[in-house]
């Protein structure tokens, strides 16, 4: 089950905030509870072994972990142990294929496995907060959870179970006791819900479409407007994609009474490809940073250190996303782009005007977003030189021309919904408009409800990039 389904907003949705809001305080996180594994086991119900499995085994770590607390050696076990077999969990369903497809050919082996092996929905991320939580308790940042209703509550919770963002047990540990619902910030989660839903479904599903017709002509027929125009296609795709989600996930947080952090802060305005990183998927990089980064030492070992240590979470950030030499590239590709501004590039940036900062910075998550998107890295290499007019690819032909003309418009309203400028014109429009603001603002969001709605009756294009991660 997606968010931007009708079986989600018109059945699921509303029987879960019917059930959550006439109970009693004792029994709201079981309704969450109880709501979050329907949620999961919706597509395929023969993985909620594995969800159940997470609860258990990290809940009763937790405790023993307490139990042992003055026993460092005794914790440290735990704390290993947990790791091992929540990775070895994660690296089983998502990457087994890739290690024993790897392993035949370098060894020229004939190993079987299975290559089609279904990735349980959410598993990179609640297996992140599995962790985090702990990492945080051994570390004595956090207190252990006894309420297993509770702790299965943040494991599993489906506001952001599929696409995060991911949150540390920390974040929201006084919110799984003592949190108060009221109607300001069920109103306020109303809005952030359907702001989601309509970049996800407006945006992101018809500018995807563009992506989709592009990307299934055969490479060596795309002229360099029509390459340009796919990835750029892709590139709007993939932010209102996930971040549209984000912004779903915040919303039913806030219905439930949570607050959960933002996760996205308009990227793509971004003067150099360090602040990009700070913009986008923002609770991936903050968990990267806390248990991977820092622990290796971060930045205070010297240059030569930090580097390697940058080196290590973009390889992971890059496996994390997928079980391809495709994301390790790319994750490799960043690395190397945020050592370069490390060492000279960004203090060099900063001096020029701001104009060649964005257009860098654009440059350079275009390309990357290539092999991100491409299914072998020899695509995407061919599909960089036909961008660049390598390889005899025409500058312009009569699709590209078709292409431009049907999406000109979608292309601009992409990039102004890109930026800040919708935001401010919003809150332009409630101080100006204060008396009649209450009858305005809530049209414009029903007419947003309505236009979304009205595109999921009759959607046969309507998938979630993230949802494979």
């Amino acid at each position: 089950m997606v968010f931007s389904s009708l079986i989600f907003l018109f059945v699921f949705l509303p029987i879960t905030l019917i059930a959550y809001y006439i109970s009693s305080r004792r029994v709201k996180n079981f309704i969450l509870l109880i709501a979050s594994l329907i949620f999961y086991a919706w597509g395929e119900p023969v993985y909620i072994w594995v969800m159940v499995f997470s609860i258990i085994f990290n809940y009763t770590n937790g405790l023993m972990m307490d139990k042992h607390s003055g026993n460092k050696a005794v914790s440290k076990a735990i704390l290993t142990l947990s790791i091992v077999v929540n990775v070895g969990i994660l690296c089983y369903f998502k990457y087994y294929g890739f290690f024993i497809e790897n392993i035949n050919t370098l060894l020229g082996l004939k190993l079987n496995y299975r290559e089609e092996l279904p990735l349980p929905v959410g598993i990179s991320f609640y297996t992140f907060q599995t962790m985090s939580y702990i990492i945080d308790v051994y570390l004595g940042k956090v207190k252990v959870q006894r309420n297993i209703i509770d702790f299965g509550t943040y494991v599993t919770m489906f506001p952001q179970l599929v696409a995060g963002p991911i949150v540390k047990y920390g974040d929201i540990e006084r919110q799984l006791k003592d949190r108060r619902e009221n109607r300001e910030k069920f109103s306020l989660g109303v809005e952030r819900f359907i702001i989601g839903l309509a970049k996800k479904v407006l945006l992101a599903n018809n500018i995807g479409l563009l992506w989709s017709s592009i990307k299934g002509i055969p490479l060596e027929g795309i002229s360099m407007l029509s390459a340009w125009l796919g990835i750029l296609a892709f590139t709007f795709q993939i932010y209102f994609d996930f971040s549209g989600y984000s912004d779903m996930a915040i919303g039913l947080g806030k219905m439930f009474g949570f607050d959960f952090m933002e996760n996205f802060q308009y990227p793509y305005i971004s003067r150099n490809i360090t602040e990009f990183w700070r913009r986008w998927h923002i609770s991936l990089g903050a968990w990267f940073r806390e248990y991977v980064y820092i622990p290796l030492g971060g930045n205070r070992e010297g240059k030569l250190k930090q580097y390697r240590n940058l080196f290590v979470v973009w390889l992971l950030t890059g496996f994390w996303h997928g079980a391809n030499w495709n994301f390790i590239l790319w994750g490799l590709y960043f690395g190397i782009v945020l050592v370069i501004e490390k060492t000279f590039l960004k203090e060099w940036l900063d001096s020029k005007p701001k104009a060649l900062g964005h257009i860098y910075t654009l440059l350079i998550v275009i390309i990357g977003w290539v092999f991100f998107e491409s299914d072998t890295i020899y695509d995407g290499l061919i599909f960089i030189k036909t961008m660049f007019g390598f390889g005899g690819a025409k500058l312009v032909d009569s699709v590209a021309l078709y292409y431009l003309r049907t999406y000109c418009v979608s292309f601009i309203i992409l990039a102004l919904c890109s930026t800040p400028i919708p935001r401010k014109l919003k809150a332009r429009m409630r101080d100006r408009l204060i008396v009649i603001e209450p009858i305005i603002i809530p049209i414009l969001y029903f007419i947003l409800l309505f236009l979304s709605t009205a595109y999921l009756v009759d959607a046969s294009y309507n998938p979630f990039l993230y949802f494979r991660f």
